[in-house]
């Protein structure tokens, strides 16, 4: 019963992987090269005008393709309308945005070659765009996916990492989307850009359960003063920080540092490093990152098209959606 239990496993691995594989395969740099010639040229001018505009919004398009891929697979169901989409998700509420960005594009892709780009792959490409105008690196975007056809409110709430939650559960969701401990930890490198709301990291700050006061064992107390006095205990929670405030929407390795030296503002951040069980986990990638960025850089991008190829819908499957905010009809 052993073995057989044994062989069952290896028998599942391998068939998981296999189907990774094909999924992999019907995904090609050039899936647009003839249908959509000038696709990159057009994402990419839509984007640069975002970020022109808010400088923010490129960390927001590159929420959006991770939020996307973690659930369902990269479908761009995140996208979709309604009150059960998952943009009323928990995870998702007052927080995704740049939605009316992924329009802004999809109308002028629309417009040079109208039913043939996915909105799921404007997602992947906005995002690396994202990386690059913030001085990130490029990489070769596979396409190929196709759009869902419903959203998924409750996989949202749950399969979605959380800002407070222990690496060995972000580890978990990671896992379970075919993503390992070094995907954890690059990805989450991402922080470098963009902002948090206040309401988000606002248990570090006061002793709100009067059983805690500010978080004195994680986050560096000059930091707390400073996010005390823009983030008053009863102030607009609404209200946005950077989350790498030493250098803020440039795209680095400063994240990293900042871990080491206490100044994670998300608490699951600083649980890469600074949690006892980091230390046989994730602690040793953060180190190695903060002292050499080249190696983020490099691993990050293999994470990102890693989680890219999330159970994609190529082929006959889903659609290719006219309005990336609702199905066809």
């Amino acid at each position: 019963m052993k073995n057989l239990n044994c062989n069952s496993g290896f028998v599942w691995l391998m068939t998981m992987s296999i189907l990774f594989l094909i999924a992999r395969s019907q995904l090609t740099e050039d899936f647009y090269s003839t249908s959509c010639p000038n696709l990159r040229n057009i994402v990419l001018k839509q984007v640069l005008n975002a970020i022109k505009t808010e400088t923010r919004m490129a960390a927001s398009l590159l929420r959006l393709h991770f939020h996307d891929c973690f659930v369902n697979g990269c479908d761009a169901s995140i996208l979709l309308d309604g009150n059960d989409g998952e943009k009323f998700a928990f995870p998702n509420i007052n927080s995704a945005r740049g939605f009316e960005v992924v329009d802004a594009i999809k109308t002028a892709v629309e417009s040079s070659c109208s039913g043939v780009v996915s909105c799921a792959d404007i997602l992947a490409i906005a995002a690396q765009d994202s990386v690059l105008l913030s001085g990130g690196p490029s990489w070769k975007v596979l396409l190929g996916r196709r759009d869902g056809l419903v959203a998924n409110q409750s996989g949202a709430n749950t399969n979605l990492p959380g800002p407070t939650e222990s690496v060995a559960n972000i580890t978990a969701k990671f896992l379970a989307v075919g993503l390992n401990l070094t995907d954890v930890v690059s990805l989450s490198g991402a922080h470098t850009i963009g902002s948090a709301r206040c309401a988000v990291f606002s248990n570090r700050l006061f002793n709100f359960s009067g059983t805690n006061g500010p978080d004195e064992t994680l986050l560096d107390q000059a930091m707390v003063s400073d996010l005390q006095a823009q983030c008053p205990a009863n102030g607009d929670g609404n209200k946005t920080t950077a989350l790498d405030r030493n250098s803020v929407d440039l795209f680095d390795n400063h994240y990293f540092q900042n871990l080491v030296n206490g100044k994670g503002l998300l608490e699951s951040d600083q649980f890469l490093y600074s949690s006892d069980e980091a230390v046989s986990t994730t602690r040793t990638l953060v180190e190695i990152y903060s002292n050499d960025s080249r190696i983020f850089v490099n691993d990050f991008v293999r994470s990102m098209i890693k989680m890219g190829n999330t159970n994609p819908l190529t082929g006959e499957s889903g659609e290719i959606r006219k309005n990336c905010r609702v199905v066809n009809s």
